[in-house]
């Protein structure tokens, strides 16, 4: 940390990651983190870009902290200062990063569409 630098959290996180099934909402969430690993994200901006709703979203993003893809931390502001409390942020831990992009990829190719014009199997209708 360089002389004067002020952090703007303080960040928790468990140090080790346990594998998860990745289902479609946590995808989009997901996604949202790779989009800029380094980037610290807020729960109502999560909100905001993955049009989940706070019932859904921050059980999610409590599991994936407890399984170490996610840390938390407390942005360190002023509240008085800010007008607003102090967000707890998110980030993707380095380890999550490699393992979402595989698992996304792999979720992305359970649901990809068939070709078109690609053979049905024998006995198939429609």
């Amino acid at each position: 940390m360089t002389r004067g630098h002020v952090p703007l959290c303080r960040w928790h996180s468990i140090g080790v990651m346990q594998d998860l099934d990745i289902t479609p909402k946590m995808a989009r969430v997901l996604k949202v983190f790779l989009e800029d690993p380094d980037q610290p994200r807020y729960g109502f901006e999560l909100m905001k870009l993955t049009g989940m709703a706070s019932g859904s979203l921050y059980p999610m993003l409590a599991k994936l902290e407890t399984a170490g893809w996610l840390s938390r931390g407390k942005e360190d502001i002023d509240p008085r200062a800010a007008g607003r409390p102090a967000r707890t942020n998110y980030v993707i831990t380095g380890a999550a990063v490699s393992a979402a992009r595989v698992q996304l990829a792999a979720l992305s190719e359970q649901f990809r569409p068939p070709a078109p014009g690609r053979l049905r199997p024998q006995g198939s209708t429609a």
